[in-house]
Parts: structure tokens; C-alpha cells; sequence
């Protein structure tokens, strides 16, 4: 390898990256308050809230455990050479750059996966389990795993095999590429609740009664093309609870956890839904959808100038990682290895979008109900069931939250009434 000042630069934005996160994980321990926000002293009581903010600290000191061994394993793997020599070794095995490409990818993928399966297991058999939520066995730990590695290569391999032909073979490539990625996109999110999903979990056609009709009256209420509503076993992992719907076009299909169901009543599971239907009303799907397709499009552009072989840039990059044949296979994990800080800097810019779409999506299904008092419940319930953190430090939710700090949802919610 080869320290020029690209490498250098990608170094210092690496361990810079790190420390940013390590004092949000810092003031977000400090902001821990322990008094129960008087908002949630209905649903906490002084030895579960005590619970919630355990459960924080744990994970908070989990989360620094897993990034700490995720960028020791990263530069020690860097500097040690260890890029060039996967690339020679497997270029040793066959002349075949598409071949030599996928086992390139393909052995970084499963050592990277060997290497966080005991973090994934510590996750979910110590610390789920400490806090009362983990329901999973070993045999269907087992299970999703297998399956997961399975799905990775039978969907994976023939995306990232027509990426690197590609690359190799198609001028204009960077466009060919984006418009293969965002047909296999879209197709994922066509086949995810028919085919992948029910691989995971069932999916039981919710029973005829009240809360069923009440989820059909919000949907024609709200012009909503509801063509299925299902009770999915999520109780088969965890504890904690969630609704979800899915589906392209006028075939939308709504999922609850078993363990929503049983803990909300009838019209609190209705507003949880409403706020679904909300972002499919607001147009949110289409909009993160779209700009999604956009982002892809400029990193494959930028992909392009990475991997060309006549570029000085690539030839730059290839040498600060040791690599000496510039190529797609590698040119695609050093790629991601170099836009990694940068799209944590453009992740800030995504959750403050999405924070903004949560308020939107919470005040349609305020408006549907016709009061905002069924969501404020049921989202307080989903907090205490969840054990979620009620005073996350602004610099934490600045950089990671998707959903607004459930406090400030509340009170945006007691506004609308006022």
C-alpha cells in the first residue's frame, strides 16, 4: 500500500467519522434524565422507566463496542495489506475477471459476516434478553441466518455479476448500471411482502370483527387501496411492536405485529394506521423513492470515475488500499469505504427529511381520527413497551434519528388540538 494523500484523507475521515459518534454516544448518556418526563408518567412507572434508561445505557455501550471492532477490523485489514492480497489470490484462482470478481466479494462478505455474527448473537440473546424482549431461539436464529446468507447470494450475486460485466464491457456504463440497480430495486419491493417476507415470518389475514372494520372504514375514509390487512407473528422475535404496509400501486397491504394488536385498543390501532396511511397520502413513499433513484444515479456516476483504468484518481485510490489491478469487484467495496463519511454527512440532511415527514404523516392521522388523542395514547404505549429513550440529546437525534424524539411528536400532536 501506498500512503498518498488520498489514503491519508480517507484515514483522517474515518477516525474522524468515529469520534463524532462517540461523543453523540457520550452527550446522549449525559442527557439520560432521571425523572420521568411528566408527559409519560402514565405509562412509566419509576422502576420501568429506571428499566428504559438501563437499556439505553446498554446499548449505548453495546453500539461503541460494535464500532470500536468494526474500525480496528477495517484498518487493520487495510494495513495489512490485506485488499491486494484477496484481489491476487483470487485472480490466482482464475483468469476470469467476472469469476475472480464475485469470489472477491464474495469471501469479504462472509469473513465481514463471520466477524459480526458474535455481536448479532450477543445482541439478541444478552442484552434483548436482559430487557424481557428477545423471544428468538436458537434454532430460528439459526434459521434466519441461513436464510439471510441464502437470499444475499441467490439476489445479490447475479446484481453485483451484472454490475461488473457491466463495467467491463457497456460504454456509458455508470448509466447501464444505475438503470440495472434501480430495475432490481424496484422488484425487491415488488416480490419483499409476497415472496421474502412470509420466508421470516407468517402472515395471518386479520379476523372479521370491530377493529377490522374500523381499519376498513379509516381506509375508504381516507381513499386508502387497501386490498389486505394481515397480523404478522412478530412475537416470534421480540416483544417490541410495530404496523407497517406495503405494496406498489393500487394493491396496498397493511401488517401489525401480534404484539401491537394485543396491547392497543381498536382506535389507537387505527390512528397508528392512519399515520401510515398519512405518508402514503403526503406522497412521502414516492418522494424518498425518487430520491433515492437520483442519489443512486450520482453514485454510479462517481463509481465510474473510480474504477476507470485510465484515471488518475482510481489509479490514487487503488494504491493508498494496495491494490494493483484497478477493477469493479474491488472498486465497489473501496467505493463504499471512501463515500462512507460523506453519506453520513448526507444522512443528516435524509433524517431531518424524514423527522419532517413523521409531523406531517402524525398530523393526517390526527386529522382523520378527527383528534389526535388515540395516536398520543397508543404512541405512548409504544414508547413504554419499547423502552424507548425520552430525552435523547439533540446532537444523537441530529445524526441518527429518523423519527422525531417522541416527546417532541407529542406535544406537535397537543398543538393540533389547541
Amino acid at each position: 500500500m501506498e500512503w498518498n494523500a488520498l489514503g491519508i484523507t480517507i484515514l483522517i475521515a474515518l477516525l474522524m467519522l468515529w469520534n463524532i459518534d462517540f461523543v453523540a454516544t457520550l452527550l446522549n448518556l449525559k442527557a439520560l434524565s432521571p425523572e420521568v418526563p411528566e408527559e409519560f408518567a402514565d405509562v412509566f412507572d419509576a422502576e420501568r422507566y429506571a428499566k428504559s434508561q438501563e437499556y439505553t445505557r446498554d446499548s449505548a455501550r453495546f453500539g461503541i463496542i460494535e464500532s470500536v471492532a468494526s474500525l480496528f477490523i477495517l484498518l487493520f485489514f487495510w494495513f495489512a495489506g490485506g485488499f491486494g492480497w484477496l484481489d491476487q489470490l483470487t485472480r490466482s484462482w482464475t483468469e476470469n475477471e467476472l469469476i475472480s470478481g464475485l469470489l472477491f466479494l464474495g469471501l469479504l462478505y462472509i469473513g465481514n459476516y463471520l466477524v459480526s455474527l458474535p455481536l448479532s448473537i450477543y445482541s439478541t440473546f444478552v442484552i434483548e434478553e436482559r430487557y424481557g424482549f428477545n423471544k428468538t431461539t436458537p434454532a430460528t436464529f439459526a434459521g434466519d441466518q441461513v436464510k439471510s446468507l441464502l437470499l444475499s447470494a441467490l439476489l445479490g450475486l447475479p446484481l453485483v455479476a451484472g454490475l461488473i460485466w457491466i463495467f467491463g464491457n457497456v460504454p456509458q456504463a455508470w448509466l447501464w448500471a444505475w438503470i440495472l440497480f434501480t430495475a432490481v430495486q424496484l422488484l425487491l419491493m415488488w416480490l419483499a411482502p409476497a415472496v421474502i417476507l412470509p420466508l421470516f415470518n407468517k402472515f395471518e389475514p386479520m379476523k372479521d370483527g370491530t377493529l377490522r372494520e374500523a381499519i376498513e372504514r379509516m381506509a375508504k375514509k381516507c381513499e386508502f387501496p387497501l386490498a389486505e390487512i394481515s397480523v404478522m407473528d412478530g412475537s416470534k422475535r421480540s416483544t417490541k411492536a410495530n404496523a407497517y404496509f406495503t405494496g406498489f400501486g393500487k394493491t396496498k397491504k397493511i401488517a401489525l405485529y401480534d404484539t401491537l394488536v394485543d396491547e392497543q385498543s381498536d382506535d389507537e390501532l387505527v390512528a397508528v394506521l392512519a399515520h401510515e396511511i398519512g405518508h402514503f397520502k403526503c406522497k412521502h413513499i414516492v418522494q424518498r423513492l425518487g430520491v433515492s433513484i437520483a442519489q443512486s444515479a450520482a453514485l454510479f456516476y462517481l463509481l465510474g470515475l473510480v474504477i476507470d483504468r485510465d484515471g488518475t484518481f482510481a489509479r490514487m485510490l487503488f494504491d493508498a488500499f494496495g491494490v494493483e489491478t484497478i477493477s469493479t469487484a474491488v472498486g465497489l467495496v473501496l467505493f463504499a469505504i471512501l463515500f462512507s463519511p460523506a453519506s453520513r454527512i448526507l444522512s443528516v440532511f435524509s433524517h431531518a427529511w424524514s423527522r419532517r415527514h413523521e409531523f406531517e404523516a402524525d398530523a393526517y392521522a390526527a386529522n382523520a381520527m378527527g383528534t389526535a388523542d388515540h395516536l398520543i395514547t397508543a404512541l405512548k404505549k409504544l414508547s413504554a413497551k419499547n423502552l424507548s429513550n425520552l430525552t435523547p440529546h439533540p446532537f444523537r437525534v441530529l445524526l441518527d434519528y429518523s423519527h422525531p424524539p417522541m416527546l417532541e411528536r407529542l406535544a406537535a400532536l397537543r398543538r393540533l388540538k389547541s
